[in-house]
């Protein structure tokens, strides 16, 4: 049998609150998501101001993040460089601001956090996915 780690709720709260502080100190009004290891929605915070849309949007990318275990990011330069195959992969949203959790090498979940450029939505996301990788 196999032992694996999880989430709980209060380190999800912890990720996004990281999260929220970088959106904040920036005067970003996001939305951001965050998912356990099968891409389950554990926490979801949308910022006053931001854009109704970015709720779904945050979600997506950590879903595909947790289920590719990779950043969105790279789901966005794989169909930039021409495989658009992948957009007939289940689950893939190919926009930055999806960062996988790890914590020993192995994935927890993801966040993704949506309202400002991609760019921007990453370094959110990054921020909250540096709690659990210290």
């Amino acid at each position: 049998m196999f032992t694996k780690r999880a989430l709980s709720i209060e380190d999800a709260r912890r990720v996004a609150a990281a999260a929220v502080a970088e959106a904040k100190k920036n005067n970003w009004n996001v939305s951001i998501a965050i998912v356990d290891d099968g891409a389950h929605l554990l926490y979801l915070e949308r910022m006053d101001g931001a854009a109704k849309p970015s709720a779904l949007i945050s979600q997506a990318k950590a879903r595909t993040a947790a289920l590719f275990r990779r950043p969105t990011k790279a789901m966005e330069e794989t169909l930039n460089s021409g495989r658009h195959g992948l957009l007939a992969l289940p689950g893939v949203t190919p926009v930055e601001g999806g960062i996988p959790l790890m914590v020993d090498n192995e994935c927890v979940g993801a966040i993704g956090a949506s309202g400002v450029q991609s760019a921007q939505d990453a370094q959110i996301a990054s921020a909250g996915a540096a709690v659990l990788a210290g």
